[in-house]
């Protein structure tokens, strides 16, 4: 287990949630054209950064194991501009970040899939046939994320594993 993830881990890791919610702001606004497609691809890149870079770092972060070590990095980095922001909290309220319908994980979850499936009625309306390649790319990134990045390079190497209700359902926390 790591307590600090190489660089290459956090550059890959937050990359792709930066592609991620670029490409599917660029989706948006693709599927929907002006006058609706600015408007929705603008509020959901602002809030999906918003949600990754600030949010999780206010409400996740400050109760998790990294936040606490000494010159450690988590694989979002986030840790350190935690640090930064907010104020340490007990390490047992990490699990409160998959508690409730509109917690910081489900948050962070619909911001990925959101684009995914929003603009399937834009492509729909549209008859997009042309530009389907930025929704096939945003399903790919999402199941990279899912099937590799979580589980073979983030969650299993994290010190937080063991309180951490993503690992625990992957059934990587050994308890």
């Amino acid at each position: 287990m790591y307590t600090r993830y190489p660089s290459s881990s956090v550059v890959l890791y937050d990359g792709l949630t930066s592609v991620h919610f670029l490409l599917g702001g660029a989706a948006l606004l693709l599927g929907y054209q002006f006058p609706i497609g600015l408007p929705l691809a603008a509020a959901y890149v602002v809030l999906a950064f918003t949600e990754m870079f600030v949010l999780m770092p206010l409400t996740v972060c400050p109760s998790c194991i990294y936040t606490r070590l000494e010159g450690s990095l988590c694989v979002s980095g986030m840790n350190r501009w935690s640090r930064r922001i907010a104020r340490p909290r007990e390490v047992a309220r990490f699990g409160d970040r998959a508690k409730g319908t509109f917690c910081p994980n489900n948050l962070y979850l619909a911001s990925l899939g959101f684009p995914v499936v929003a603009v399937i009625p834009g492509m729909a309306l549209r008859f997009w046939c042309r530009f389907e390649e930025p929704w096939f790319v945003l399903v790919a990134l999402l199941l990279f994320r899912f099937f590799v990045v979580f589980p073979r390079i983030a969650c299993i190497n994290c010190r937080a594993k063991n309180v951490c209700p993503n690992a625990q359902a992957m059934g990587l926390s050994g308890q």
